[in-house]
């Protein structure tokens, strides 16, 4: 089995948590122990428990992560929610790959299988010469491409494949989510990217005004994931 699956997505708010959250869920189905991890988030609210990233929290409950693993599951963690190159600037703080595969490491160390969620698409700056495409070359994953079915998601997900591959990254598979109830022909959308894709689609998930995560993994084949 391999170490974890990087999750990825055709843009920025295509469903990534969810489906992360629901992978999560399809794998501990199987008995497998699961760490999620959240690299770097913009976004934060104040609890009693300090300043908490709400995909964070999402990721950390699907897995029954302790709190006390928070640092590690997201160890990059910026208050506003924007560009997160832009987020560090404002908190004049950088951002590079040492605490991130430092926290991957430790994540790793009781042999879980690491479900870590990007930021945004795939080529996303973190840094003034660190992105998000350097970000999954140095932890060597498998991606998953979360696909938000939408009018442009066959451009979004052709570009995208092809920036994972060029990366020198393996497109493990790739999910379609239904974010557009109105979108038209969503189908023959789906067909498209079947035939173009070159990477087996691990499910497609309705769309859902409110989605839960456990109901999600059941609209998924994550057993090519694990069974490698």
């Amino acid at each position: 089995m391999k170490p974890g699956v990087f999750v990825t997505g055709t843009d920025t708010g295509v469903g990534k948590t969810l489906v992360s959250c629901a992978l999560i869920h399809a794998a501990r189905a199987r008995g497998v122990a699961v760490a999620p991890m959240k690299p770097v988030a913009a976004g934060a609210m104040r609890t009693d428990d300090g300043w908490v990233n709400e995909d964070t929290a999402a990721l950390m409950e699907a897995a029954g992560t302790a709190p006390a693993r928070r640092a590690d599951v997201t160890p990059v963690l910026l208050r506003e929610p924007m560009a997160p190159h832009i987020a560090a600037r404002r908190e004049a703080r950088r951002i590079g790959a040492a605490p991130i595969l430092a926290a991957y490491a430790r994540l790793r160390e009781d042999g879980a299988f690491v479900v870590v969620e990007g930021v945004g698409g795939f080529m996303v700056p973190l840094d003034a010469d660190f992105d998000s495409v350097a970000l999954a070359r140095a932890l060597g994953l498998p991606v998953v491409l979360v696909v938000g079915l939408r009018l442009g998601c066959l451009n979004h997900a052709l570009l995208s494949a092809a920036a994972i591959r060029s990366a020198g990254l393996e497109l493990a598979g790739w999910i379609a989510n239904a974010i557009d109830p109105r979108m038209a022909v969503p189908d023959e959308n789906v067909a498209a990217l079947d035939e173009r894709l070159g990477a087996p689609r691990l499910g497609r998930v309705p769309f859902s005004a409110a989605p839960d995560a456990r109901v999600v993994a059941g609209s998924i084949d994550i057993g090519p994931l694990l069974d490698r």
